[in-house]
Parts: C-alpha cells; sequence; structure tokens
C-alpha cells in the first residue's frame, strides 16, 4: 500500500479509466438537454428509445418531488413540469443508480449507501427551498451523488481485498485521511473527476471538496454548504452516533436556521422519501427511519431529565429555600445557565416531536415515543418555568 499521492489514477479517472458506464440515452440527453434548438419532442423521442428510463422519469414527474395537481401521462408533460436541464441530471441520477448493485456484496452495502445518499438529497432539496440559495433540484442531485465516489474507489482499490474496516461518512475527514494514508487517494477526489467527466455541473463538482461546515473553503457555493448539512443530517437518521443538539446548533450557527424550520425539513423529508425511493429503487423503509429518529430525540431528553434530577436533588439538600439561595448573585448566574443549557435541546426536541405528532399514524409503532416525548418535555418545561419565575422573582 502506498502513503504519497497519487495523481495518476486521478488523470486516469479524468479519461473514464475504471467509471462505470452510464446509459447512452441519459448521456446523450445531457448534450441535447444543452442545445438552445433542441424542442421537447426531440428529447422526448430519445427517452421513449429507453422504456425503463420513461417509466422511471413519468413516476418521478408524478411524485411529491414535483407536485402538481393533474398527473403527467406523456414524456412531454414530463419534461415540461421537470425542465430540460434538470430532466438530464435526474436522468444522470437514475442511470447513475442503476449502474451498482443493491444489497451487501462483499465488504459494500449498497443498500446502506443509497439508503443514506437518498435522505441526503432529499434533505438538501429542502434545505434549498428553505433558504433560497441554490436550485431545489440540483441541491437534490448534489446530496444523492456527494459520496458516489466511495462507489468507484472501492472497485478501485477494496473489492476483493481482505481489509477488516467498517467504513462510515460520519465524521467524514478519518475515513478520508484513511484513504490517503493508504490508498495515495480519497474517494472524493475520485468523485469530482468522476462526475466532471459525466458533465455534471460545476456547482455539484465543487460540493465534493466541501468535508465539514467546521472548514469551509474559499469561494465554495452555496450548494456546497447545502450539501454539506444534508450530509450530516442524514447521518441523523441513518448512524447510530449521530446526536441531536450538536447538529441543530451547528446548522444554525453556520446558516442561522431556526430549529422550527429544520425539525420541519426532518418531518417533511421522512414523509416523502418513500414515493421518490421507489422511483430511483432506493430499499427505504420510512416506518422504521422514524422510530429510530425517535427512539434518539428520547434519549436525548431522557439526559436531560438527568440534568434536572440532578438539580432538584442538589436544591433539596440546600440548607435553605430556593428563594433563599437564588438571592445570591454567584447561584444566579448558576441557575440561569442551567436553565439556557437545558432549555435550548428541550426546546429542540419537544418541537420536533410536535411537528412529527402531525404526520405520524396513531397506529404506527413510533407514535408512542412521540407521546411520551411531548410529556416528559412538557413536564420539563414547567420545571424550569418554576426555576426561572424563582430567580427572576428576587
Amino acid at each position: 500500500m502506498q502513503s504519497s499521492p497519487d495523481d495518476s489514477v486521478l488523470d486516469r479517472i479524468r479519461e473514464g479509466y475504471s467509471l462505470p458506464s452510464l446509459s447512452l440515452v441519459a448521456l446523450k440527453l445531457v448534450n441535447l438537454a444543452s442545445s438552445e434548438t433542441v424542442t421537447i419532442e426531440e428529447m422526448a423521442e430519445l427517452i421513449e428509445t429507453d422504456p425503463a428510463l420513461t417509466v422511471r422519469l413519468l413516476r418521478l414527474a408524478n411524485s411529491v418531488f414535483f407536485r402538481r395537481v393533474e398527473p403527467a401521462s406523456t414524456v412531454e408533460q414530463a419534461i415540461m413540469r421537470i425542465g430540460s436541464n434538470h430532466l438530464r441530471l435526474m436522468a444522470l441520477s437514475i442511470s447513475l443508480r442503476d449502474t451498482f448493485p443493491m444489497g451487501k456484496v462483499g465488504m459494500m452495502d449498497y443498500e446502506r449507501f443509497w439508503r443514506s445518499s437518498l435522505y441526503q438529497a432529499l434533505l438538501a432539496k429542502k434545505l434549498a427551498q428553505s433558504l433560497s440559495t441554490c436550485k431545489p433540484e440540483e441541491a437534490f442531485v448534489s446530496g444523492l451523488v456527494l459520496e458516489v465516489g466511495f462507489l468507484i474507489f472501492h472497485d478501485l482499490f477494496l473489492k476483493g481485498k481482505d481489509i477488516e474496516t467498517e467504513f462510515h461518512f460520519y465524521p467524514l475527514q478519518p475515513l478520508l485521511a484513511w484513504e490517503r494514508e493508504h490508498f495515495g487517494v480519497d474517494h472524493r477526489q475520485v468523485g469530482e473527476e468522476a462526475l466532471r467527466f459525466w458533465r455534471f455541473p460545476e456547482t455539484i463538482i465543487l460540493a465534493q471538496r466541501m468535508h465539514s461546515l467546521d472548514e469551509v473553503p474559499d469561494s465554495m457555493p452555496p450548494i456546497a454548504l447545502v450539501s454539506e448539512i444534508s450530509r450530516e443530517f442524514a447521518a441523523l437518521i441513518c448512524e447510530d452516533s449521530q446526536e441531536w443538539d450538536p447538529l441543530f446548533r451547528k446548522a444554525e450557527d453556520v446558516y442561522g436556521i431556526a430549529s422550527d424550520v429544520l425539525s420541519d425539513i426532518l418531518v417533511g423529508t421522512l414523509e416523502e422519501v418513500d414515493h421518490i425511493a421507489d422511483s430511483l429503487k432506493v430499499s427505504v423503509d420510512a416506518q422504521k427511519d422514524v422510530v429510530g429518529l425517535v427512539r434518539k430525540a428520547n434519549t436525548s431528553l431522557s439526559e436531560l431529565s438527568a440534568k434536572v434530577l440532578i438539580w432538584q436533588h442538589q436544591m433539596a439538600n440546600k440548607p435553605l429555600p430556593l428563594k433563599k439561595v437564588s438571592q445570591s448573585p454567584e447561584m444566579r448566574d448558576m441557575l440561569q445557565t442551567i436553565v439556557h443549557e437545558i432549555r435550548n435541546p428541550l426546546t429542540l426536541v419537544g418541537g420536533f416531536a410536535k411537528r412529527l405528532s402531525h404526520s405520524i399514524d396513531k397506529d404506527a409503532e413510533g407514535w408512542q415515543y412521540v407521546q411520551i416525548i411531548l410529556e416528559e418535555s412538557q413536564r420539563l418545561e414547567n420545571v424550569l418555568a418554576t426555576l426561572t419565575s424563582e430567580t427572576t422573582a428576587n
């Protein structure tokens, strides 16, 4: 294994070496859609030469992704609904997805990969709609292909090798560092060159260079920030290690997105994912993912409850009543710090549960967890309200 940078690998990828062959129709669409003189009829004729692609694009046009009152029944109507530029991106995305298998093949869990990628895509679309900094359909594609370089990297370096390493995309930097140390390049570098070879938009290609919200490269397009936030929120759904409060605070610091907006984006994504998954042939169980997310929220709430319980125990053992204790400026500052530390994440978890309660089926497994969160968050809010009134009254 090598540790020095291997530019020769990237040079070969720039020429198409080891890259999967995308649908000829999808590649022709890239050229056709960029022409100013092309007609909708010409694009439709090309798409209809690939029956499978025709069906998938019609499904996508009629999905919640492109909500309309009247369904699209022809390819021409689908093109008008999606738009010629976005059509080529969707065709490329569908073709790219079809190029790789599903299920688990050796060390590579394709099902897990595409599930996470689809959540990234939907979250990016909704973030773009909320922030109005980039086109939602392009943000969707950027989120979907954000880690596609790993599939190529796997085929180049890892397939068939006896490597006992579990690959996680969150946090991302340790994985990239491991790749560079052992193979001289990382999968984001591979992804950048592959997307450029397939003629994806440059803004989507540049999103490959952003690896964390903590380090934002200069002149990074807005779609890169949207894609990175979507990657971290997808980890909240798909990765066991991701926690609630730090992620929401980070997103608010970078973009100033309020927690209630982020909660709406999460809930909306969970509502839509099954419909889009069908169009892209991605295996997703939204109800299972809702339960997993709510359990994380419940765990976060339990930690807050424990902090409140410890505080109540400490106050109960004071020789003076709370009113007397809180008259001390030092003690008042400490109590206000406790309230601030607990209230922000409490509002976040409680707000998410409240929004989810309006969309989740009462017979669903997650409903019970939602009710527990709502009741416990209200109880803790009452405790904090009492504490606040005690301290401010003095």
